[in-house]
C-alpha cells in the first residue's frame, strides 16, 4: 500500500476547491456545479461550470456552489462534485483510496463538521481527516506554528475571512467573518450599477477586481473597460472604471475583513499579542492577492502585515503537510 499511498490535503473552498499532493497542487477548479432545473441532474462540474455562469437559462440550467461561506450548503452535490475531483486525480490505479486532510473554517459546527467527513469518505477517501483553516494556512505559509511563540495568521476566501492566533500546533484566539472575495464582487456590481446604471454579472466584477482593483489609493491609477447592460435602454454598454472607483467601491466588505482582525487582537492574550507585534501579521488565501491590502490591513491595526509567497494555495499546502505531521496530527485527533 505505501507504495501507491495517496495523501491529499483538501482546500474546500467556496469559490475553488484546492488539492495538494507531493509538494504541489495537483487540482484547482472552480467550486461549482451546473444542475438541470428540473431534474437537478449534474450537468458540469468545476471550469466546465464556471464557463456557463451568466450564459444560461435559469429556468433550465442552475449554477449552484454547494460550499457557502466554507461550509457545505447542499450535502449531496458537495459529495458528487469530491469525487468527480478525486476520480480525476485516481488515474488507473482506482483500487487505492486517498487519505485526505480536509481544511474547515474555525467555529463551524459539529454537525457541519461532521458533514465535511462523511462527504470526503463518501467520495472515495478511504480516512478523512479535518484541519482548521487558519492553521492549515499557517503550516502552509511556512509559520513556525509548533514553537512556543504566537502567529497570526488572516486567511481571506470566497466567502469567509478567518483571523487566528496560534501556538504549539494550537489555535488561541479566532475570528469569522462572513466576508470575502465574493462580497468585494457584489460590491463592485452594487456601484456600477448606482453609478452608471449598469448591469454586470459577477464574472466581470471578479475581472475587474483582479485587473484594476485595489485596497488603497496607488501611485498609478490603472483602469480597464468593461462591457454590461444598460438598465434603462437593455442595450450592451461599455464603460471604462478605474482603481480609484473599485477603492471606493470595496471599502466597506474592507472595513470588515478590517474589524475581523482588529477583534482578534483585541482579545489576544499580551504576550502572544507582542510576539504578533513583533513578528507581524501573514496574508493568505485568494483575497490577499488584492493590491495594497497588506498595507491597508497595516494601516487599520498599527501591526506589520506581510502577504504569504503562496497565498493563493497555502491552505492545500498546509493541509496536505500536515498529514506527515505526526505531532499535528495527534492534536488534530483532540481538538477538530
Amino acid at each position: 500500500m505505501g507504495l501507491f499511498e495517496k495523501k491529499l490535503g483538501v482546500d474546500l473552498g467556496t469559490v475553488n476547491v484546492l488539492i495538494y499532493e507531493n509538494e504541489q497542487i495537483v487540482l484547482q477548479e472552480p467550486s461549482l456545479v451546473a444542475l438541470t432545473a428540473e431534474e437537478e441532474r449534474i450537468v458540469e462540474i468545476g471550469q466546465p461550470a464556471r464557463e456557463m455562469l451568466g450564459k444560461v437559462d435559469e429556468e433550465d440550467i442552475q449554477i449552484i456552489r454547494p460550499l457557502q461561506n466554507g461550509v457545505i450548503a447542499d450535502y449531496e452535490v458537495t459529495e458528487a462534485m469530491l469525487r468527480h475531483f478525486f476520480s480525476k486525480l485516481a488515474g488507473r490505479i482506482r483500487l487505492v483510496k486517498p487519505t485526505v486532510m480536509m481544511s474547515v473554517p474555525y467555529g463551524v459546527t459539529s454537525v457541519e463538521k461532521r458533514a465535511v467527513h462523511e462527504a470526503a469518505l463518501a467520495a472515495g477517501a478511504r480516512e478523512a481527516y479535518l484541519i482548521w483553516e487558519p492553521l492549515a494556512a499557517a503550516i502552509g505559509a511556512g509559520l513556525p506554528v509548533g514553537t512556543p511563540a504566537g502567529d497570526m495568521v488572516v486567511n481571506i476566501g470566497g466567502g469567509i475571512t478567518e483571523a487566528a492566533v496560534m501556538t504549539m500546533n494550537n489555535i488561541v484566539r479566532a475570528e469569522s467573518g462572513r466576508v470575502g472575495g465574493l462580497q468585494l464582487d457584489e460590491a463592485i456590481i452594487s456601484y456600477v450599477r448606482r453609478k452608471y446604471n449598469l448591469t454586470i454579472g459577477q464574472p466581470t466584477a471578479e475581472s475587474v477586481k483582479i485587473q484594476v482593483g485595489a485596497a488603497v489609493e496607488l501611485p498609478e491609477n490603472l483602469s480597464v473597460e468593461m462591457q454590461g447592460r444598460d438598465n434603462v435602454s437593455g442595450l450592451p454598454r461599455t464603460v471604462t472604471i478605474t482603481t480609484g472607483e473599485v477603492v471606493e467601491a470595496i471599502a466597506e466588505p474592507l472595513n470588515e475583513i478590517a474589524e475581523v482582525v482588529r477583534s482578534v487582537l483585541a482579545n489576544t492574550p499580551p504576550e502572544l499579542c507582542s510576539d504578533v507585534s513583533d513578528r507581524g501579521i501573514v496574508l493568505t488565501g485568494g483575497g490577499a492577492l488584492l493590491r495594497g491590502i497588506d498595507q491597508y490591513l497595516t494601516d487599520k491595526t498599527g501591526v506589520p502585515v506581510y502577504r504569504a509567497d503562496n497565498a493563493m494555495i497555502a491552505v492545500a499546502v498546509g493541509a496536505g503537510r500536515a498529514l506527515n505531521d505526526p505531532a499535528i496530527l495527534r492534536r488534530i485527533a483532540q481538538s477538530v
